[in-house]
């Protein structure tokens, strides 16, 4: 029969590897360091971490979609907007997360909040209602750069609003108008110019042909007599009364 004190080594020695036991998730992975000093990365499934000499912190390598707190930005053109975005990043160095940066999550979602405003700020207002998808290119580019020594990837940057005050909202609305305004005044004046210049070719054309324009204005007061109406004047050019007039002589 086994001693008492076999017995409790044999139990002390369960419980020890029963705590040394540790399952990781297909998107986990455990950053190991045995006596306070970084020793490897290991995951997913079953690992073992020895109690009290070995530490493990586990890190989510899933990607995770961070709301950027709205900020106030003033543009290229000094006209102040609120803006919010999302970024997406994963964990793609999981050592690197854990030993270069306290706290990841705080430090990529500050720095999207400095880059956010900096990039805008570069830009006119214009270019940040109509152009996007080149703002978010270099943000996420400028961010990838910086948390790369994190061992963060950023996959993504997306601007969500741009909301402006009311007084900005009218003073566009103003301009867009004045600005059709002006775009019918150019194509009215267009096709004024270019009805101008038919009027004169069919106007070379009659001259040219004599006998076409008294067919012209024949068929005039033939549509004219078709009208109702006991009075009907029609002008008489002085080019078609020569034209006549040298006919009978």
């Amino acid at each position: 029969m086994f001693e008492p004190v076999t017995f409790a080594i044999i139990g002390f020695v369960i419980v020890v590897l029963l705590a040394s036991l540790r399952i990781l998730r297909e998107y986990e992975r455990a950053v190991v360091f045995t006596l306070g000093k970084y020793s490897y990365t290991w995951g997913p499934g079953l690992i073992i971490v020895i109690p009290i000499i070995q530490e493990m912190v586990r890190v989510d390598t899933r990607v995770i979609a961070e709301d950027v707190p709205s900020q106030d930005v003033i543009s290229k053109d000094n006209v102040t907007v609120r803006v919010s975005a999302v970024i997406y990043y994963r964990v793609s160095v999981p050592d690197r997360a854990v030993n270069e940066v306290m706290n990841f999550h705080r430090a990529t979602s500050e720095l999207a909040q400095t880059t956010l405003r900096s990039v805008l700020g570069k830009h006119d207002l214009d270019e940040m209602l109509s152009d996007r998808a080149k703002l978010n290119s270099d943000i996420q580019k400028i961010l990838a750069e910086h948390t790369e020594q994190w061992g963060i990837s950023v996959s993504n940057v997306e601007i969500k609003h741009i909301d402006l005050d009311e007084s900005m909202i009218r003073a566009i609305a103003k301009q867009a108008e004045a600005e059709r305004v002006r775009r019918a005044k150019i194509i009215n004046a267009e096709g004024e110019q270019q009805a101008a210049k038919k009027l004169v070719e069919a106007g070379k054309a009659l001259d040219d042909a004599p006998s076409a324009m008294i067919l012209r204005y024949l068929s005039t007061i033939q549509e004219s007599a078709a009208m109702d109406s006991n009075t009907v004047l029609f002008p008489l050019p002085s080019s078609l009364l020569d034209l006549l007039t040298n006919k009978k002589s």
